[in-house]
């Protein structure tokens, strides 16, 4: 793609999110929801790779269980889910606290907030599954403050720009992956070592390296970055996974993952880790359909080949 073609792509892709963001707060939460459904079906309809992708992470994460149509079915399902998350997130800002206190509910908070009690900080370690914004917002109001994230640079600024706002209405502390006055692993040793939580996306290495885990039985990798954060900075070290409910939302939160203690820090950075993938595989298991994942997560799972009918896409 052409510089020119590639920076009207980015001002298309800005000017959709943001007339997203305007019409969906409009609609009535009902009609809002049948229309993202409608359009997440739609899209697992139209086979594009990103579906495919999804379709063959699923097959996995139910152990190759079902059976081709069940898997397809399951894989409609889980587009609606994640439509119901695009949905919900622009709608998020106009939800009161109540609302988000009233249907989240948390098994396993204790777990944080014995961290909390200690006085030390608290790595949340996440899959891309149900609402994580919605976890986010109920993390403030708990809190009592903010918790940080971080946020991949999006092009264009624009966008990524529009991102930090609204997860900064929220009441999140975002700092960017990469291009930040400072590295982002530096302002979130400081923010930990503080005392202060964190929330982390790792159910998929995005970055060159990446800890060796055993994810549903096959090799991956996931980032280290948590458990090292973890272990320089005594916070605790928590997987919690984001669930849909028919009202609201659920998180199940895990015991806490040990990561100091005697041996290499490489080796215990990966036995952390594995402890993460290890809590991730046990509660996506519940619910697949709620696990949003349309990249790819193991070497050996490519995408699904394309279906050879009628509006599939590559």
């Amino acid at each position: 793609m052409s510089g020119a073609r590639q920076q009207l792509a980015e001002r298309l892709s800005d000017a959709g999110y943001a007339a997203g963001w305007r019409a969906v707060r409009a609609l009535p939460e009902p009609v809002a929801r049948a229309a993202f459904d409608r359009a997440g079906r739609w899209t697992a309809g139209r086979d594009g790779v990103g579906v495919r992708q999804l379709r063959a992470n699923l097959r996995v994460a139910t152990r190759g269980a079902l059976s081709e149509a069940a898997l397809d079915d399951l894989t409609a399902e889980a587009l609606s889910s994640y439509a119901r998350y695009w949905q919900e997130a622009f709608r998020l800002p106009t939800l009161t606290a109540e609302r988000i206190r009233r249907d989240t509910a948390l098994p396993g908070i204790e777990h944080i907030a014995r961290a909390r009690e200690e006085g030390r900080g608290v790595v949340i370690a996440l899959p891309h599954s149900g609402n994580w914004d919605a976890a986010g917002a109920w993390f403030v109001d708990w809190l009592g403050g903010p918790f940080m994230t971080v946020a991949e640079r999006l092009k264009p600024e624009s966008l990524y720009r529009r991102f930090l706002e609204y997860r900064e209405s929220l009441g999140m502390r975002v700092v960017p992956l990469t291009g930040g006055e400072r590295p982002s692993a530096d302002v979130l040793r400081e923010w930990l070592a503080d005392g202060g939580v964190a929330c982390l996306l790792v159910d998929r290495n995005l970055g060159a390296g990446g800890v060796p885990v055993t994810f549903f039985g096959r090799a991956a990798t996931m980032p280290g970055g948590p458990a090292l954060l973890a272990d320089r900075t005594g916070a605790a070290l928590v997987p919690a996974v984001g669930q849909f409910t028919d009202t609201g939302w659920r998180v199940c939160v895990h015991p806490e993952v040990p990561v100091q203690g005697p041996g290499r820090l490489k080796d215990r950075v990966a036995t952390a880790m594995q402890g993460v993938a290890d809590a991730f595989t046990t509660t996506i298991a519940q619910r697949p359909v709620d696990w949003h994942m349309l990249g790819r997560v193991w070497p050996d799972v490519p995408a699904d080949p394309p279906r050879r009918g009628e509006g599939a896409t590559a």
